[in-house]
């Protein structure tokens, strides 16, 4: 019977391995999670124990600590023993969230700085944003574009090696987040960091890369007011995925992320589902909830997310129209820039505190179509002479 127990042992303790729920998995592709408090010699251990693994990804940023690669049953088992190990996960695709429309008259601007529907001016403080960056987990930034003044700037890429938006949909998002003409903070740097290709597509582990690399990043670059990340994309629930926003999070970047398009409890998908970050639904020009953004007491505010107006490929003046939970999450992240680079306010300046302060200085109780349980309320930028 002793031996017995101590031949159990191991497989009891072994990590676990996580699957996706809903998305496309990636045959044989894992994401390896270090337990908390891992040293980066740890991690370097760990790869060199394996046989023939060369890792795609590597993450070394604060708390997070683990790599991504292609792992036969061999090299899966072993690291299913290794006691550093805290989980491995699947790699699985991940995607834009975004419909894409004809194009219409631009109002996301104006509902943040009014009280009430329809009001066709946007009235901001002139700082802007002033002092902060912005990161751009998403499709590229199409960094020519007028609209953006020479505010953007490429930085990293962990999709592909086209270091261009061949989308849209990441140049839409910097538009929306900090171009002079469709932005909500229209002082502060726009970094693309591409994680997704121009399918819309991308991998967990890419995306786990972005967010390690924003995480690390901001450590260092030049943001005296702050920094901001925005990840209008999502999956069904990973805790890699999770654990990495939580940690850029912790590193003190304010991360604005979309609830999703799945008309479905955000619980469900990641990284919307991290608490730490600010999960954002859509709403329409009607103050109706978007007939596809996901809901729930994890969404922690709603913003415009229907047939929104901003930059877009193919020439530097180039718009469209597009929608999606997608549209919704870099107004707020335009508003965390916003409120950072404002120097006279009581706004916090740590990332979980300032979503909380967006959430209890939004406009409240306007929303409709709204499932029991969740916040109603609409992001607003605080101006004071607002209808």
């Amino acid at each position: 019977m002793l031996f017995t127990l101590a031949a159990l042992l191991p497989l009891a303790l072994a990590a676990p391995v996580l699957q996706p729920r809903g998305a496309q998995a990636i045959p044989g592709s894992y994401i390896v999670k270090l337990k908390d408090g891992a040293s980066d010699s740890t991690l370097e251990n760990t790869l060199k124990s394996l046989k023939a693994v060369n890792p795609e990804h590597t993450y070394k940023a604060g708390r997070f600590k683990g790599f991504a690669a292609k792992l036969n049953a061999a090299n899966l088992d072993a690291i299913r023993k290794n006691p550093n190990v805290e989980y491995i996960e699947q790699d699985a695709v991940v995607t834009a969230y975004d419909f894409i429309t004809q194009e219409n008259v631009p109002w996301g601007l104006g509902r943040i700085s009014h009280r009430t529907k329809g009001q066709t001016t946007y009235i901001y403080d002139s700082s802007a944003g002033t002092g902060t960056c912005s990161y751009i987990i998403d499709t590229g930034i199409y960094v020519n574009h007028t609209d953006f003044g020479g505010r953007a700037e490429w930085l990293a890429n962990f999709a592909d090696t086209d270091n261009t938006d061949g989308n849209g949909h990441g140049t839409h998002v910097a538009g929306t987040i900090g171009g002079t003409q469709y932005g909500v903070a229209k002082a502060t740097k726009l970094y693309a960091v591409k994680v997704l290709r121009a399918s819309g597509s991308g991998t967990l582990a890419g995306v786990i890369a972005g967010i390690n690399f924003v995480a690390s990043d901001s450590q260092t670059r030049d943001c005296p007011n702050g920094s901001v990340a925005n990840l209008s994309l999502g999956s069904s629930r990973s805790e890699s995925v999770n654990a990495a926003v939580a940690a850029a999070v912790r590193a003190g970047v304010f991360v604005s992320v979309a609830a999703g398009n799945s008309d479905d409890d955000s619980w469900w998908y990641s990284p919307a589902s991290e608490p730490t970050v600010c999960t954002i639904g859509a709403t329409d020009v009607n103050d109706a909830r978007a007939w596809f953004s996901n809901y729930g007491d994890l969404v922690d505010v709603f913003a415009p997310g229907v047939d929104v107006l901003s930059s877009w490929i193919g020439n530097p003046t180039a718009t469209n129209t597009i929608s999606g939970t997608s549209m919704a999450a870099p107004h707020v992240a335009g508003l965390g820039a916003y409120f950072l680079g404002l120097s006279d306010t009581d706004a916090p300046k740590t990332p979980e505190a300032l979503c909380a302060y967006i959430r209890n200085t939004s406009t409240n109780g306007t929303i409709t179509d709204l499932p029991a349980g969740t916040f109603n309320g609409i992001a607003f930028n605080g101006n004071p002479s607002a209808l």
